[in-house]
């Protein structure tokens, strides 16, 4: 029975990253050859579609996750992201910081990973804790929340354009579909959640607050801060408003669909922040493409467990398990949407990892899109939910969140745990909300 071999493969993932904490892109390439061959296909026919995977998957996102490391890592060692937080807490004022804080974690996580965008950020949150006398968790659960909500939500960051690229969902409606959802989500887990954790209050860790601070004449202009950052986001919504509201003939529709493709509005933006952020701020044209340089250091094994989920995807595909799950499907009355996220989730909770069970996630279900016409993304919007629910100590955001604001264990759990959960069933809710309203 092909599902049970899909079941297998999955327990033998699991057991491979969690007990012998194998490489995730080592286990996703081992179990898409184990389960290719278990379903049937010759070895060589095996190779050929992990091959397939592989490069179907990394062809059309290798530019997208490669300017979008470029990108990040300009808004960062620029001090862009650092004039746009302190700006933006200047003019919203003590009173309401935990909204700046907000804008700050959705403008800098556009542009950058979760981990590098915390990394960045939680020292600047210390500082406007040691300065406003304010407590550490009131202030720094927004932007940690919305960081994680543009990770599930938000293209270009590289988990939803991956799962999207995977499901052929149009990455414009994706992100005007996330941006609803988005802003719900994170103004409950960010400042009203926040507003219960006074119990769990401690003082910043020491050792822990010593970053790059830049001074006043390094930094670039608020407003060439944040432009190069929301780049991105500007030309996809445009495409995507384009293409519900012009004709396909449309010349100014076709121009839009052109520099809203993801990956052209990235390079876009990556020369703008190259001009603007770098050399127009000083710095010598060897000195920003070194920056750019290194960012692709940082992104390549998120790259090679991106294409590992892509092989399996297309051994699931070229085996013929695609077409008998969409039979299972045709007779069930579950809803495809809540079938993602309910597999994400459960994936989530058993690898820790966010991006692998999310990638695993969109190989199994690949075959719905077709065979239920449900909007695909939507679905990547389900999988992103699902993706995040339940972050516990198999999750290294967990122990970065634990570490950075002196939690206990349980404490951790208590905070970061239920924030990630409540997130993941916010975002659950405003998929099928969408859904209800659009179909």
């Amino acid at each position: 029975m092909p599902i049970t071999f899909i079941v297998l493969g999955v327990i033998l993932l699991l057991v491979l990253m969690i007990v012998f904490k194998v490489n995730g892109f080592i286990a996703l390439i081992f179990v898409s050859a184990v389960v290719g061959v278990a379903e049937g296909m010759t070895p060589l026919a095996v190779i050929a579609s992990i091959q397939k995977g592989v490069g179907g998957t990394l062809g059309s996102l290798a530019l997208i996750l490669g300017f979008g490391a470029m990108l990040g890592r300009l808004v960062s060692d620029t001090g862009a992201a650092q004039r746009v937080a302190t700006t933006l807490i200047a003019a919203f004022g003590k009173a309401r910081l935990q909204w700046a804080l907000v804008v700050t974690g959705l403008i800098v996580g556009l542009a950058m990973f979760y981990e590098v965008g915390f990394v960045l950020l939680l020292p600047l949150v210390f500082t406007i804790v040691a300065a406003a006398q304010l407590p550490l968790l009131y202030v720094g659960v927004p932007m940690v929340a919305a960081l994680s909500v543009t990770h599930c939500f938000l293209p270009p960051h590289p988990g939803p354009t991956a799962i999207a690229t995977i499901f052929g969902a149009n990455i414009g409606t994706t992100l005007l579909y996330g941006l609803i959802i988005t802003l719900p989500t994170v103004i409950i887990a960010g400042p009203l959640f926040s507003r219960f954790l006074k119990s769990f209050e401690h003082s910043p860790p020491e050792g822990l607050f010593n970053p790059k601070i830049f001074e006043e004449h390094e930094m670039p202009g608020f407003w060439t801060s944040i432009f190069a950052a929301v780049i991105p986001v500007i030309l996809m919504a445009l495409a995507a408003i384009c293409e519900l509201t012009m004709p396909k003939e449309n010349a100014l529709r076709q121009f839009f669909e052109f520099v809203g493709n993801p990956a052209v509005a990235l390079f876009i933006s990556v020369v703008v922040a190259v001009l603007t952020l770098g050399l127009r701020n000083g710095r010598k044209m060897e000195e920003v493409m070194d920056i750019c340089g290194s960012s692709i250091a940082a992104i390549a094994m998120i790259l090679f467990i991106i294409a590992g989920g892509g092989a399996f995807k297309q051994v699931l595909v070229d085996s013929g398990v695609g077409d008998y799950i969409a039979s299972l499907m045709k007779g069930s009355s579950l809803s495809p949407l809540l079938m993602c996220w309910t597999v994400a989730a459960m994936l989530r909770v058993a690898l820790g990892s966010a991006t692998v069970a999310a990638i695993t996630t969109a190989g199994i279900v690949t075959p719905l899109v077709a065979i239920t016409h449900t909007d695909p993304a939507l679905m990547v919007l389900a999988v992103g939910s699902g993706s995040v629910i339940a972050s516990h100590v198999n999750d290294p955001g967990f122990w970065l969140f634990k570490g950075y604001f002196n939690l206990s264990l349980v404490e951790t759990l208590k905070t970061w745990t239920v924030m990630e959960t409540l997130i993941s069933f916010l975002g659950l809710a405003g998929v099928l909300i969408i859904n209800a309203i659009v179909h």
